[in-house]
């Protein structure tokens, strides 16, 4: 790594950092309803959104009824962008006359956008048309993104209420969170990639000349259509909401999406700042800002080691090319010239943090233990920063585990911001760190155990295993990433995965929700001379040890498989 490299990786989280702190406080304002220097614009969209939706803002309503308002509102939404998808043939806006999805790809992808996932089983360019993208797409990844800040903020809820039966209202967090937060960033930030030359326009796919003397079958310079279209609006989006869909097939490697080194930086830095704000907006509400730099602690010191890691083997020599004659001094397969090594590193490292899942270089070509980071990441429970909301309402399920640790320990019960860990609680946040590490060990087994889960992979031996179990990591922690050699656009992938996004994201929130009521329930309780600090180092140290001990012990057997053999074999 040169000191180039290091120097732009050392301005990104010092620009993360610092940009995280101020959108953090003014997050935390806006969910406790207080006013902000954007609210004299957006208090009467907020008041016309409420009168709409029948709810007033100083509403409150138990657990139950926040989950449910939860789930049925993104399964309507899952039903409208399955529906847009199969009329899409007769609907306007589509220049190029592309016909409706297919039922199963339509269930996949209705699924992944609802579920904040963003999995992508087809082409952007060549499957869906400007409205599908625009009014189904673009819009599931605002409200996904705003569900994941709702629920985060009824959990603070529960830590900050005593002896109370409610923790918020759904619609009112959701309102508040679109309206004032992810609106105006996007509205922003999408028009600062334009500046960049991201694509922004309406107009039918433009024809191109191909270059001279490449002609057709009669002698003729021949025409290429140049794929357009609304990107700019979605790219801001997709990144801030931590949701990830590229609008072409290429993603963040396509050049209409991610045209220059100023856009990779910003694009990577809007993927982190939504969950680093987030642990601020965390230690304003409970009224103990150094809860949230505890946590924000927590995620970089998982962070920044296996982005090391990630740098390290990427920037080694790769054997395999060895013998080929080639200048194998680094392992640039599969990424883009433009960006280089540290930068595709960088971004494949947030992105997998992040539940993002934009790419801008081909995970599938990074070297065995490069590709290791980014699938790890994914399986440690989308928690170092993850995504927008869910991350750090993942990164508390372990942080109760710890606390509950600490307990058994020193023989008392535990207690986490003055309120005491029993068994409830326990099965609750349980539930939280089995179900997606189910979800992923389960779908892999089917699909290596049976023929059509087999028949995707184009790469036999431990790589093809890692494509596979990399496609259940990311489907079963809401990511969207992929190892691309995977075909994952049969009915068994658009099938399984499909259900996998869905119970990563639902099986999820609810236990959140439902501990969340049991804690509002309980009483606050003062800190004495045995209270675990959970403010200190020490607590981050073993809040970081909890993490990686349960990642490990569950999800290493499986690497061991993958990754680490195909290490082992290229090195033997």
């Amino acid at each position: 790594m040169t000191g180039r490299d290091g120097l732009q990786i050392g301005l990104y989280l010092v620009a993360l950092l610092a940009l995280a702190w101020p959108l953090g406080t003014y997050m935390a304002r806006v969910y406790e309803g207080k006013d902000t220097f954007l609210s004299r614009a957006l208090g009467p969209v907020e008041r016309l959104f409420f009168r709409a939706m029948g709810v007033r803002a100083d509403d409150d309503t138990t657990w139950k009824d926040y989950a449910f308002a939860a789930i049925a509102f993104n399964a309507l939404g899952f039903f409208f962008v399955y529906a847009l998808q199969r009329l899409q043939g007769v609907l306007p806006l589509n220049p190029q006359h592309l016909p409706g999805v297919a039922p199963e790809l339509a269930f996949n992808t209705a699924s992944s956008f609802t579920t904040n996932t963003n999995w992508q089983s087809y082409g952007g360019e060549t499957t869906l048309g400007y409205l599908v993208q625009a009014l189904a797409l673009t819009v599931q990844n605002f409200v996904s993104a705003a569900t994941g800040m709702a629920v985060l903020v009824a959990l603070i809820r529960g830590f900050v209420r005593k002896e109370s039966s409610t923790i918020g209202c759904f619609w009112v967090d959701l309102v508040r969170g679109t309206v004032h937060v992810l609106v105006p960033l996007s509205f922003v930030f999408a028009i600062v990639l334009v500046a960049c030359g991201v694509v922004q326009t309406w107009s039918p796919y433009a024809a191109s000349s191909l270059l001279e003397g490449t002609t057709d079958a009669e002698g003729r310079i021949g025409e290429s259509l140049v794929a357009l279209g609304p990107a700019a609006s979605q790219v801001a989006i997709k990144n801030l909401g931590t949701n990830g869909g590229g609008f072409f097939n290429a993603n963040s490697a396509h050049p209409f999406e991610n045209p220059t080194a100023l856009s990779n930086f910003l694009v990577m830095l809007s993927i982190l700042v939504l969950p680093a704000a987030l642990c601020h907006t965390f230690g304003a509400m409970v009224g103990d800002k150094r809860q949230g730099w505890a946590l924000l602690a927590t995620m970089l010191a998982l962070f920044l080691p296996l982005l090391a890691v990630c740098l390290w083997q990427e920037g080694a020599p790769n054997p395999s090319l060895a013998g080929l004659g080639l200048d194998h001094a680094s392992n640039m397969e599969g990424k883009e010239v433009r960006f280089g090594i540290a930068s595709s590193a960088l971004y494949a490292t947030v992105t997998t943090a992040a539940s993002n899942g934009s790419v801008n270089a081909m995970h599938d070509s990074f070297s065995p233990l490069g590709g290791l980071v980014p699938m790890w990441l994914m399986q440690l429970g989308e928690i170092v920063f993850g995504g927008v909301g869910s991350g750090l309402y993942g990164m508390l399920m372990f942080a109760i585990i710890a606390v509950f640790v600490a307990g058994l320990m020193v023989g008392r019960t535990p207690e986490y911001l003055g309120k005491k860990i029993e068994a409830y609680e326990m099965k609750m946040a349980s539930l939280t760190v089995l179900v997606p590490a189910a979800t992923v060990l389960v779908g892999t087994a089917i699909a290596v155990s049976c023929s059509a889960g087999r028949a995707g992979v184009a790469n036999p031996g431990p790589h093809g295993f890692s494509e596979i179990l990399y496609a259940f990591s990311s489907a079963g922690n809401n990511n969207g990433s992929a190892f691309g050699g995977l075909g994952a656009g049969s009915v068994f992938y658009t099938t399984a995965l499909g259900i996998a996004m869905w119970l990563a994201r639902f099986w999820i929130m609810v236990p959140v929700l439902a501990l969340a009521g049991g804690l509002a329930k309980k009483k606050m309780i003062p800190a004495s001379a045995g209270t675990l600090p959970t403010h200190r180092p020490l607590f981050v140290a073993m809040l970081t040890f909890v993490v990686v001990v349960v990642g490990a012990l569950t999800f290493i057997p499986a690497l061991a498989l993958g990754p680490v053999v195909e290490h082992l074999m290229q090195h033997g």
